[in-house]
């Protein structure tokens, strides 16, 4: 009783609100529907009492439903883990390579979003799951997969128990004219009667849930792929996104930079145990990450230095005829830049750059950052040496 009200607490009572939403009733009338009507016909077809395979066949059954449950509660009620409120980064330098969410009034670690639906930032954020009611995320990514694995597995079995029943309790109901085929669905499929008689009613659910088994099949073994497909990559969606993104401009502009991903280990079965343990929890503490040798925590985020005064207009005459005619079409402000200062990148095109410009100590008390467009040609590349010495010094340890 002790352990039952240890588990079972407060918070947690909290998070049954999650049930009320559509895409969770959704998912679990899926599961009731294939599940329940799996059931039934198995009894139908391979009466379970009588036979060591038929024993073993809703055994089987059993465990899918037990184990796609556990996963999918797993997944929304564990949930992804949340940065905590109020976080900076043990080392206060390394608060200029880090974004302020202003409504969680902290920084945001590496590999974390805010989540509008949630309305916190997420740790190692991959999306919001509309069927979960939750995102997924660090802490909850090896359940939500382990669903997604599942769920096919145990629709594909219920598929062919509805099939066989299907087929079992219809083919001495048949009856062949000459240009007729009849069936009588009154017609007893053995003597004595079926525990549970098998009438229209009972052929039509069947067949729906047939569908809906095959179309599950089909749809979540589709996510489960793309999901192992960014697991194996040790990515989340978001990163995999930023990452095309990214090689798609460098491939447009014709730019001579190469996109390196920090977080891939090198090795799939790496990758893989960065999200799958033996003990179910994930390793690391979702707020500071393994990358490779030749990166650090913040190699997403390029470093430069303004080589150039730039005055922030629109369109700088003074910084060539290219760069005044593709000057970005868009609201976002240009930064003025002065010789000397220092400029974290995030993204650009071939001619301008945006990022955040790094000012004194008051950046780090979380005030609002200079963000905008300036001139590619106003700034250079830091050397990869005096990025690796930002890193903080366990990260040079680890390396």
């Amino acid at each position: 009783m002790g352990t039952f009200c240890s588990v079972v607490k407060f918070e947690n009572l909290q998070e049954l609100k999650r049930l009320c939403h559509w895409g969770p009733i959704i998912a679990l009338g899926v599961i009731a529907i294939c599940s329940t009507m799996a059931m039934i016909d198995s009894v139908l077809w391979y009466w379970p009492l009588h036979t060591t395979g038929g024993s073993v066949n809703f055994i089987m059954l059993i465990n899918w439903t037990v184990m796609i449950l556990y996963n999918y509660f797993n997944a929304m009620f564990v949930g992804p883990g949340f940065v905590p409120l109020g976080w900076k980064p043990k080392n206060s330098q390394d608060s200029v390579y880090l974004q302020y969410c202003k409504v969680c009034q902290a920084y945001k670690a590496p590999r974390s979003h805010h989540c509008r639906k949630c309305n916190r930032c997420v740790m190692k954020m991959d999306h919001h799951c509309p069927w979960i009611n939750n995102c997924c995320g660090y802490q909850n990514h090896a359940s939500f997969t382990l669903f997604l694995l599942l769920a096919p597995l145990g629709c594909i079995h219920a598929a062919f128990i509805f099939v066989m029943t299907m087929y079992t309790q219809l083919y001495n109901r048949l009856s062949f004219g000459w240009n007729t085929v009849k069936i009588d669905m009154s017609a007893a499929r053995r003597d004595p009667l079926p525990i549970i008689p098998f009438g229209l009613a009972a052929f039509a659910a069947t067949l729906f849930a047939l569908g809906l088994a095959l179309g599950t099949t089909i749809a979540v073994g589709m996510l489960f792929f793309i999901q192992m497909k960014i697991i194996l990559r040790n990515k989340t969606s978001i990163e995999s996104w930023i990452e095309e993104k990214a090689k798609d401009r460098i491939q447009y502009y014709q730019l001579d930079d190469d996109f390196v991903f920090p977080y891939d280990m090198g090795s799939r079965w790496k990758n893989f145990k960065q999200v799958f343990t033996w003990s179910g929890v994930p390793e690391g503490d979702g707020l500071d990450w393994p990358v490779r040798e030749d990166c650090h925590q913040y190699s997403l985020t390029v470093r430069y230095k303004v080589i150039e005064d730039y005055s922030g207009t629109c369109c700088p005459l003074n910084r060539g005829i290219k760069t005044f005619f593709t000057s970005p079409c868009t609201e976002e402000p240009r930064i003025r830049l002065q010789k000397g200062e220092f400029i974290l990148a995030t993204r650009g095109l071939r001619y301008w750059l945006y990022g955040d410009k790094i000012l004194d100590d008051s950046v780090l008390e979380g005030v609002s950052r200079i963000r905008g467009w300036f001139p590619r040609n106003c700034v250079e590349k830091c050397p990869c040496d005096a990025e690796t010495d930002q890193a903080p010094e366990g990260e040079k340890k680890n390396r």
